[in-house]
C-alpha cells in the first residue's frame, strides 16, 4: 500500500510530500491524520530545523475529500457529528504548522484551492511554481470557505480575502505574490530547488533563536502594542542568554565565522 504522506530528512531539513496524487492529494482523513502524526514528531524533534511542504503529482493540494464528506453524510444525524470533528481536525492540523518551533516552508504547483490554500496561508513561507493557482473555491459549490478564512484573512488584506471567499475565483502565482500568500514564484521545474534553498538558509540559523523567534512572531501578533513589546523584550533577554548568542555576537565582533554547536 503507498504510503499517503512521504518524508525525507536531509542535513536538518525535513521535506514532507502529500502523496495521493490521484485525489490531487485532497485532505482526506487518511492524509489529516498522516500530517498530524508527523506535526506531533516534529513538535518534539530538535534534530529537524526546517520543514519543507509540497504534493507529489500535478498538484499541491485540491483541499477537502468530497466523496468522503459525501459519505459523511450518511450517519443518522446527517453527518453534523462527522463533519464537526472533521473542521476540528483539520484546524489542529492547521495551527499545528503554525505552533511548530521549525519553520514551515510550503512549496505549491498546479493548484492549491479550499483547504489546500488555507495549508499555504498557514505554512510560515511558500514559494510556489510559477502558474500555481490559488482558490478559496467553496463557494461554487455552495459551501462557504469559512475554515480556511481563517488562515486566508491572517495572511492577505482583508477585501482581496474576501473577494477570493465570494467570487470564488482563482488567482494565480503573480497576484499570490503581490498579495503576500507566496514568498516569491518560481519556474516550475526549479520549485524543489528553490525550496531547498531557502531552507537551506533558515537551517544554518542558530536553531534555538528561530524556535524562540517563530514562537514569538504569531503570539505578538495578537497582543497590543504595549503587551507585544513586552512579550519581545522577555524573549530578547532569553535569546541573549543562549551561550551560542554570545559566541554569535564574538564572531561577529571578531569577523569569523560562529562556531555553533546548536
Amino acid at each position: 500500500m503507498t504510503e499517503i504522506l512521504l518524508r525525507d530528512d536531509t542535513r536538518g531539513v525535513a521535506i514532507l510530500t502529500m502523496n495521493a496524487p490521484e485525489r490531487l492529494n485532497a485532505l482526506s482523513d487518511a492524509m489529516l491524520a498522516a500530517l498530524q502524526d508527523q506535526i506531533d514528531a516534529l513538535a518534539e524533534d530538535r534534530d529537524t530545523r526546517v520543514v519543507i511542504l509540497k504534493g507529489a503529482g500535478k498538484a499541491f493540494c485540491a483541499g477537502h475529500d468530497l466523496k468522503e464528506m459525501q459519505a459523511g453524510r450518511k450517519a443518522l444525524d446527517g453527518g453534523k457529528a462527522y463533519f464537526a470533528d472533521l473542521f476540528a481536525r483539520c484546524a489542529r492540523v492547521m495551527t499545528g504548522l503554525m505552533r511548530l518551533p521549525q519553520p514551515v516552508i510550503a512549496a505549491p504547483h498546479g493548484i492549491a484551492t479550499a483547504a489546500g490554500c488555507q495549508l499555504v496561508a498557514s505554512c510560515d513561507l511558500a514559494v510556489a511554481a510559477e502558474g500555481t493557482r490559488f482558490g478559496v473555491n467553496g463557494v461554487n459549490i455552495g459551501l462557504f470557505c469559512s475554515t480556511p478564512m481563517v488562515a486566508l484573512t491572517r495572511t492577505i488584506p482583508r477585501k482581496h480575502a474576501f473577494e477570493m471567499l465570494t467570487t470564488g475565483q482563482f488567482i494565480e502565482t503573480g497576484r499570490a505574490e503581490a498579495l503576500g500568500l507566496i514568498n516569491r514564484a518560481v519556474p516550475a521545474d526549479m520549485l524543489d530547488d528553490a525550496a531547498w534553498r531557502l531552507a537551506e538558509t533558515l537551517a544554518g540559523k542558530l536553531s534555538p533563536a528561530l524556535r524562540v523567534g517563530k514562537g514569538l512572531f504569531y503570539d505578538q501578533l495578537e497582543q497590543g502594542i504595549d503587551a507585544a513589546y513586552a512579550m519581545a523584550g522577555a524573549a530578547m533577554v532569553e535569546n541573549m542568554m543562549l551561550s551560542e548568542t554570545e559566541e554569535g555576537i564574538g564572531a561577529f565582533l571578531e569577523k569569523r565565522p560562529p562556531a555553533w554547536q546548536a
